[in-house]
């Protein structure tokens, strides 16, 4: 049974390269990075060629990068980082309800712990409020932290819009892009956003797992979440994953010199898949904006009379991985906290289910995949 892999936004498959490099590493290249010997300062070498591919990718200075483990704890990094060290006695926080878990659940401890944080709603395409961010952003607001890509439903904030908010309103307020979806896909403009922060992930650009990064201007100041050595400048102490970070620089490089092929590859997959499925008949709605201004890579549908968990195992049995939402929290029985904020209820809520694609798919597969949904749909219907 050939396998087709639509489930991208949760992780990618890595780089034939990547691997490579990796296995190399491993055997050559094991020495801890900051131990002062050769092996050692070569291991060193190889975390300062992905610092230089990462800040080439988002055009800024190799000294403001900083290696996490990943999106979550580039996120956490950003949020908690700038909430621990600008404490104040009514520090307000604002990001939106259909942010990523890492964000949403950072920022309810934080509330926890007595921050003001406001929760912005978001419209039916799952586009940010700007009104309600203009009144919001105030003079104890210390950061906004906004998706770039939603990762359940594609949505592409206008950030650079919100960043003229938020900088309009208080010049103070530091500005968090969470791109862990975004990064190396679409192009990225950070001094034009006026963003101070943006987090990424190798994961999702056919690296490896384990290895992210937050970009922090120059000037902004981070709590450590945790502490250690003096490795990543203080800011993120501990054993730097060497051969993660060094897979995520050799993604970034693959994936950002294919960027503009993949774009129009992967926009033109997904309207094969959406218009396939419909010429074949299915029943299905679309979640989140029109394809066409949407991230090329993700696809969310729903299929009325059917229950999202039930046919992604008949589909998975037929060689099709797909997800009911962010890989994130898609083992919890409860419904998608993004397709609720905007506005799905009932059945349209629980029969969603989330393409995404990759480099590595291709129109054969597409087609077969239409095949195979359409088949499963109906069979479920029968029952």
């Amino acid at each position: 049974m050939t396998e087709i892999y639509l489930d991208s936004c949760a992780t990618t498959r890595p780089f034939d390269e990547v691997i490579a490099l990796g296995d190399r590493i491993q055997r050559e290249n094991y020495a801890n990075p900051s131990s002062l010997h050769s092996k050692g300062i070569a291991a060193e070498r190889l975390l300062s060629d992905a610092r230089r591919e990462i800040a080439s990718v988002l055009q800024r200075r190799e000294d403001e990068i900083y290696f996490t483990s990943g999106g979550t704890e580039a996120n956490n990094l950003a949020i908690k980082g700038v909430a621990y060290r600008r404490r104040q006695p009514r520090g307000h926080i604002i990001t939106s309800q259909a942010e990523h878990p890492s964000v949403l659940n950072c920022c309810r401890q934080l509330e926890e712990e007595g921050f003001t944080v406001s929760f912005l709603p978001v419209d039916s395409c799952g586009r940010l409020d700007l009104e309600s961010l203009s009144k919001a952003v105030n003079r104890e607001t210390i950061l906004v932290s906004i998706i770039h890509i939603n990762n359940e439903i594609g949505t592409i904030q206008p950030v650079e819009e919100i960043g003229a908010i938020i900088k309009g309103a208080n010049p103070r307020t530091l500005y968090h892009i969470d791109g862990v979806q975004s990064f190396a896909r679409i192009p990225v403009a950070l001094q034009r956003w006026q963003a101070d922060l943006f987090s990424c992930s190798a994961h999702k650009i056919h690296g490896p797992k384990g290895a992210g990064a937050l970009w922090a201007r120059k000037g902004v100041s981070l709590q450590p979440l945790f502490q250690g050595g003096g490795q990543e400048r203080t800011i993120r102490p501990g054993t730097e994953n060497t051969v993660a970070i060094a897979g995520f620089g050799l993604a970034a490089r693959l994936s950002e010199a294919r960027r503009e092929d993949d774009f129009t590859l992967q926009h033109r997959l997904k309207e094969e898949l959406y218009s396939g499925l419909q010429r074949a008949g299915v029943e299905v709605q679309l979640n989140g904006p029109p394809p066409g201004e949407a991230a090329p890579h993700i696809l969310n549908l729903s299929f009325p009379g059917t229950k999202a968990e039930v046919l992604l195992r008949f589909l998975e049995e037929k060689g099709i991985f797909v997800s009911a939402g962010s890989a994130c929290h898609s083992r919890h029985p409860e419904p998608s906290h993004v397709l609720a904020a905007v506005g799905l209820t009932g059945e349209r809520l629980h029969s969603a289910l989330r393409f995404s694609l990759s480099s590595f798919n291709h129109s054969a597969e597409i087609a077969r995949a239409v095949e195979l949904i359409a088949a499963a749909v109906q069979e479920l219907k029968n029952l």
